[in-house]
């Protein structure tokens, strides 16, 4: 189990493969709590930093793979966008018409969460993406009943916007700009959305707080009280944002792709805990797989022994990656107790978890699973396809020598 800022420090290090990124993260999972929202944006200047910034995220996604803006993160990003908040379905295109040319006329981004957005307005979106004729974001609001209009609500607050409703007088295709809200940031997912930065003010927001927090003092249901304190939580917790720098785009970008992963390996760790890292731990059971072999005859004991010599193999490869022999590296790993393993860094063998040389559980756990998966299928395959090698070219003078 992972308790310690120490411990996702050394996870998002080992992840990362920079220690000052492994500290930002843990830095910032310090400051939003586990469960809190992290986000990587590019910095201003050179320097990386760490900012905790109002915000507020939920677990819907967009309606449309067409709404990406950055193929390689597979995120929709809009920045300085306006929000609109509808209570109900969004399915008459007259209706919906006059508040889109609204959108155009801005030249905004537009984020819409609504109970659902279908047929011809999700076509016309989609369309309008493609042809970038605007950037738009289509998504479902979270939740059912009351507890969907509740949060639409304070979504409403944290953007500063005035949520369509029918029930109170305010028709989709009668309003106007008044009613948008706006966030400097938003991100969204095929799972979920990020909003940070929202145009809503401090003390309104402390305000909705409040109101939530009377809310859970004055029910009487355990789960009502339970789904308050998640929307608190949400108004309370921020958003941490890492801002990644450095001199040139390309290290940026390649910079950003070593935070998010080592964020993600954070999560994971503090989900399932960590082991010995530098592949010691799968070592360490494929040694305990070879004892469980001698239950078996025949092709069931070769498929167990298969997987044993299979497991050993990133210890073995980054042993033979540092320059050293992999097999005898192996060979004394496996002799060693749980927890010990060869540190390619040092090139001395030791306590892994003690020296900071860690993974996840769910990464190792998810890698083994999955390279079995993939071996299953090539076994089962009964035909595949292959790239034809080209012919080599002939010499300039129509003839080798």
């Amino acid at each position: 189990e992972v308790a310690s800022s120490t411990e996702i420090a050394n996870v998002a290090t080992v992840s990362s493969r920079d220690a000052v990124v492994g500290e930002m993260v843990a830095g910032a999972m310090d400051k939003v709590g586990k469960d809190g929202v992290l986000t990587v944006e590019e910095s201003q200047s050179i320097e990386s930093s760490l900012d905790v910034t109002e915000g507020i995220s939920f677990d819907k996604g967009f309606l449309s793979p067409y709404f990406i803006t950055d193929v390689d993160t597979q995120q929709a990003v809009l920045d300085d966008a306006q929000v609109l908040l509808v209570r109900n379905k969004i399915s008459s295109l007259p209706d919906f018409l006059p508040v889109l040319e609204k959108v155009v006329e801005s030249g905004k981004p537009v984020l819409i969460i609504a109970e659902d957005i279908e047929g011809e307005p999700l076509q016309t979106l989609v369309v309008n993406s493609i042809r970038k004729t605007l950037r738009a974001v289509a998504v479902k609001a979270p939740y059912f009943g009351e507890r969907r209009k509740a949060f639409m609500d304070d979504l409403a607050v944290v953007t500063s916007a005035t949520v369509v409703d029918p029930e109170v007088g305010v028709n989709l295709n009668e309003v106007g700009p008044e009613v948008f809200g706006s966030a400097r940031r938003i991100t969204v997912t095929k799972d979920d959305t990020v909003i940070v930065d929202g145009a809503g003010t401090h003390d309104e927001v402390e305000a909705r707080r409040e109101q939530i927090r009377r809310e859970i003092a004055n029910t009487d249901s355990s789960w009502d009280r339970e789904k308050a304190e998640e929307r608190l939580a949400k108004l309370s917790g921020g958003v941490a944002v890492i801002r990644v720098g450095a001199p040139t785009e390309t290290e940026v970008n390649e910079r950003k792709l070593r935070v998010e992963d080592a964020i993600n390996a954070a999560r994971a760790a503090v989900q399932e805990g960590v082991i010995a890292g530098g592949g010691s731990a799968l070592v360490q059971i494929a040694e305990e797989l070879k004892a469980y072999a001698e239950e078996f005859t025949g092709e069931q004991r070769t498929g167990v022994l298969a997987v044993a010599r299979s497991l050993v193999k990133p210890a073995y490869w980054i042993a033979q990656n540092a320059g050293l022999d992999g097999a005898v590296v192996v060979s004394k790993i496996a002799e060693r107790a749980n927890g010990e393993g060869f540190n390619a860094a040092t090139m001395e063998y030791g306590n892994l978890i003690e020296q900071g040389i860690i993974d996840p559980v769910k990464v190792t756990h998810n890698a083994v699973v999955n390279a079995a998966s993939v071996a299953r299928m090539i076994l089962t395959t009964e035909a595949s396809v292959v790239t034809k090698p080209e012919a080599p070219e002939a010499s300039a003078h129509g003839h080798h020598h």
